[in-house]
């Protein structure tokens, strides 16, 4: 599976499944790494079996949850209990650039692929290692799942519509995150082993991962002592910035500066001088009063109106789209978040894009354009083996 690339050249052997480790190895395979995507031969990656919806033949259904974080990756059946296997996958870390696990903390250890060896059968390997909470502390062998670490990091006490109704996130951010920094901390990694020639252990967690993006609600406690709960569809330190209803749905509006403050004040028949709302700190500390006046003004118009007036202003501002909108936005498209591939099974389906474009200095796009459908369970199988025993002839 050849391809083109910041990553070209580079392969990565992923013995992960659901979803932190598979996003950051899809994440590697975007850049043009190979990936060789090593599944138990009871089913493979858990994330085969996750649904409704599945697609595909009824005596071969596929998961769309798993279609959506293994694009770019070839599969590979081993048992990792058996000699055989465990002597096969030594071999395809000899010849690797990085090794990404999600195992519990001292599984792969049990293995025999404790860092030692690993060290010693390629000094030069990055091993990227995703765990719950941590591979260390008092709950450290803690297993992790992602609505279970988004109420343990605090980040559901911050979302919802008030302090007594926490919500997770829509989509299993912890695990996203957590792939997100593991990509991001292989390439550093990488990058010195450029200098080093040494490879290293890199580790990351849901926990890490979802206490890192606290930000201002985590300076909010740990400068000033204030603990930060849900506030709904609002911004709890700027206003106005949130959701408001319209006679026909919603707009999201951020007033974000004094000058938006005065450009919008006047739209919604408000003075930008009054002494309660002259600044953002007076706004905030009289937010409930603003917020009324807003939607009073707006209650009886229609949302495409107020977002054309909006944009006029030069006030941002936008609508709140459904999934099925989104595919079909122009935007979205043009900016090649969706991506076309040719399954064995499904035929040619449309997939979630990568994030990251690359242009050379004259402006010629670099971007990878041709992605690979995911695998089905075990499909290059054969194929790696082959591989493996000629290079061991």
């Amino acid at each position: 599976m050849s391809s083109t690339g910041p990553l070209a050249g580079v392969t990565v052997v992923d013995l992960t499944r659901a979803l932190a480790g598979p996003h950051a190895t899809m994440m590697m395979g975007d850049l043009g790494a190979r990936i060789i995507k090593v599944e138990n031969p009871a089913g493979g990656d858990d994330t085969r079996g996750w649904g409704p919806p599945f697609a595909g033949p009824a005596d071969e259904p596929q998961s769309t949850y798993f279609l959506s974080c293994n694009r770019n990756k070839e599969s590979v059946v081993l048992d990792l209990k058996g000699d055989e296997d465990r002597a096969l996958l030594r071999g395809l870390l000899r010849g690797a650039d990085v090794l990404v696990e999600n195992f519990r903390p001292g599984t792969l250890d049990r293995l025999g692929f404790d860092p030692g060896t690993l060290a010693q059968l390629n000094p030069r390997l990055v091993v990227l290692s995703i765990s719950g909470f941590g591979h260390d502390g008092p709950e450290g062998g803690r297993a992790g799942y992602d609505q279970i670490a988004q109420g343990e990091s605090g980040l559901m006490s911050l979302t919802g519509t008030g302090p007594e109704d926490p919500q997770k996130v829509g989509v299993p951010i912890g695990d996203l995150l957590a792939g997100i920094y593991g990509a991001y901390g292989v390439l550093a990694a990488l990058l010195e082993r450029e200098r080093t020639g040494r490879g290293q252990i890199v580790r990351t967690s849901l926990l890490a991962s979802l206490v890192s993006v606290h930000t201002f609600q985590g300076t909010k406690w740990t400068v000033a002592g204030e603990v930060g709960r849900a506030q709904g569809n609002h911004h709890p330190s700027i206003a106005p910035y949130g959701l408001f209803r319209c006679g026909d749905g919603s707009v999201q509006i951020a007033v974000g500066s004094e000058s938006l403050w005065r450009r919008f004040a006047p739209l919604v028949a408000i003075d930008p001088d009054e002494p309660q709302l002259k600044d953002n700190s007076s706004r905030v500390a009289h937010r409930e009063e603003l917020l009324t006046r807003i939607e009073t003004a707006y209650a009886s118009r229609r949302r495409d109106d107020v977002l054309a007036e909006l944009e006029a202003a030069g006030i941002p501002a936008g609508r709140v789209r459904s999934l099925d909108e989104v595919y079909a936005w122009e935007q979205t498209r043009s900016q090649g978040l969706i991506v076309e591939v040719d399954h064995p099974l499904l035929g040619s389906v449309q997939l979630p894009g990568p994030p990251l474009r690359f242009f050379e200095p004259s402006g010629r796009e670099t971007t990878r354009q041709e992605h690979h459908a995911p695998p089905l369970l075990g499909e290059h199988t054969e194929k790696v083996r082959q591989s493996m025993r000629r290079l061991t002839a």
